[in-house]
């Protein structure tokens, strides 16, 4: 492959962001399947990683982990962009490492004290934020979150004033200017159960719904600019229309978490019609992915970025959009929400949307941070099958809870009468939740067949091609070309 190199040394800082972000993806995985198991075998691994610690663990280290990705895709992104050095490369490694620190200590402090207790130790008392879903961190973790979300902010702002705009930076810069922010409504526990449900929202649909669609937005036009090399004025045109459709719906759709919290009846109206829109951004995604790459005026030799960015639009499209879309008006979601249809769609949502974004920068940024222009073609041959394989692994267990959360609204939630029991219904679906394992288990080994990509190196005979002068090799076919 054709030698390459960091156009700019800072750029160097991501490389600690995304393995930390693939470590603490295999530990999600991990204890997301040893949830699988729970639901069918009550009793495993009982009394030493109960069910609700186990459950804390699986979705806190989902968002770290997340998290750790996006900051490692802007540290590498911005100076770029901006044509700059990072305004500071020493903040950056310090950051991670406090935030990497304090990540730690907090699942430790889930598995290893009673959750309680865990509040009564690290100050609890003094500002009440612990105990609700998604964001039961400690006080003290809650602050750690905070310092580095805006060190992170002011690292990437002061690099940005300092150097070129462009779109993607500044539609980035807005994105994670709403992650920070947003997050202070964590701190914001009101006894009132309604005010309360608005606030946490506000964190949690607002992320995932609304600013997190700008960050994915600018990551995914930087590779495809870099792997295509269409016209940036297109793709700006492009991104620009998607992030002001998400932003519409993205806010406005809240309304469909506010159906039955105590809010006024119009909200039925504004969640079902605004959410309904919802998938016409992750549409309008899909159909931009494919475009650019159709319209390419090279063969990128990553030709495993290029699939990654694809495969993030299309089922960003279909796990955000339609599965998101099934079960979004108020008629439906008020026998679905909370079943397994929902677990359903935030499974493909988040895989779709957000993990392979993280994961399309990886493939693009780690072979030049690695001296080379992309890995070996036998590298990314099993980079693609690990694609594969994880979406394999990801849709069987989609389908799986699915068909688990129809079964379950059609035996607990429609009946007027006549109607089974939670655990009842539950003995009913543990045939799908055994499929659920098995797709768990098929992805675990598309994530491990990712990883072992990273220790693939060039064959013999690519070696003595590059050493006698013959130039980069063909790159493998584009996995896209003809959809």
């Amino acid at each position: 492959m054709q030698p390459a190199t960091m156009k700019y040394k800072s750029q160097g800082v991501a490389k600690y962001y995304f393995v930390a972000a693939l470590a603490l993806f295999v530990g999600q995985i991990v204890f997301g399947i040893s949830l699988g198991l729970q639901y069918v075998i009550g009793d495993f691994l009982f009394p030493y990683i109960p069910f609700n610690q186990a459950r804390m663990v699986h979705t806190n280290l989902l968002i770290v982990w997340l998290l750790f990705g996006f900051m490692g895709s802007a540290y590498y992104l911005v100076p770029e962009e901006s044509e700059t050095e990072l305004w500071s490369p020493k903040l950056a490694l310090a950051l991670f490492w406090i935030f990497l620190v304090a990540g730690a200590l907090t699942i430790v402090g889930y598995l290893a004290v009673p959750y309680a207790k865990l509040a009564e130790l690290t100050g609890n008392e003094l500002l009440q934020t612990m105990g609700r879903e998604f964001l039961e961190q400690p006080l003290p973790t809650k602050v750690g979150i905070v310092i580095v979300a805006l060190g992170f902010l002011l690292n990437i702002a002061m690099t940005v004033l300092k150097g070129r705009k462009t779109s993607i930076t500044l539609v980035l810069l807005m994105g994670l200017t709403g992650l920070a922010l947003l997050f202070l409504f964590s701190f914001y526990n009101p006894k009132n159960l309604v005010q309360d449900k608005m606030a946490w929202w506000w964190v949690v649909h607002l992320w995932v719904e609304g600013v997190w669609e700008l960050i994915l937005a600018s990551l995914l036009a930087f590779v495809l600019i870099k792997t295509t090399g269409v016209d940036r004025e297109v793709i700006d045109k492009w991104m620009y229309l998607i992030i002001a459709m998400a932003l519409i719906t993205g806010i406005l759709g809240t309304g469909h978490h506010y159906y039955f919290i105590g809010l006024p009846g119009y909200w039925q109206w504004i969640g079902s019609v605004f959410s309904a829109l919802e998938p016409i951004p992750f549409f309008m995604m899909t159909v931009f992915a494919f475009n650019m790459v159709q319209r390419r005026r090279r063969e990128h030799p990553n030709q495993a970025a290029v699939l990654w960015a694809v495969g993030t639009s299309v089922l960003g499209f279909l796990g955000a959009g339609l599965w998101g879309f099934i079960h979004t008006l108020s008629p439906v979601n008020y026998y679905t929400h909370g079943t397994q249809v929902t677990a359903a769609h935030g499974h493909l949502a988040f895989y779709g949307a957000y993990v392979l974004v993280v994961i399309t920068m990886i493939s693009y940024a780690m072979p030049i941070m690695r001296g080379r222009e992309a890995n070996p073609k036998r590298a990314q041959s099993v980079e693609m099958w690990s694609f594969w394989i994880m979406t394999l692994g990801m849709a069987v267990m989609v389908l799986a809870l699915t068909g688990a959360g129809i079964l379950q609204v059609w035996l607990q939630r429609l009946p007027t009468s006549g109607a089974l029991g939670f655990m009842a219904t539950q003995d009913q679906l543990a045939f799908f939740y055994w499929l659920r394992i098995a797709g768990g288990l098929g992805f675990l080994v598309g994530l491990i067949t990712y990883l072992a990509s990273f220790f693939v190196g060039e064959t013999a005979a690519e070696r003595a091609a590059v050493g006698a002068g013959a130039g980069p090799l063909a790159s493998p076919a584009s996995p896209v070309r003809g959809a």
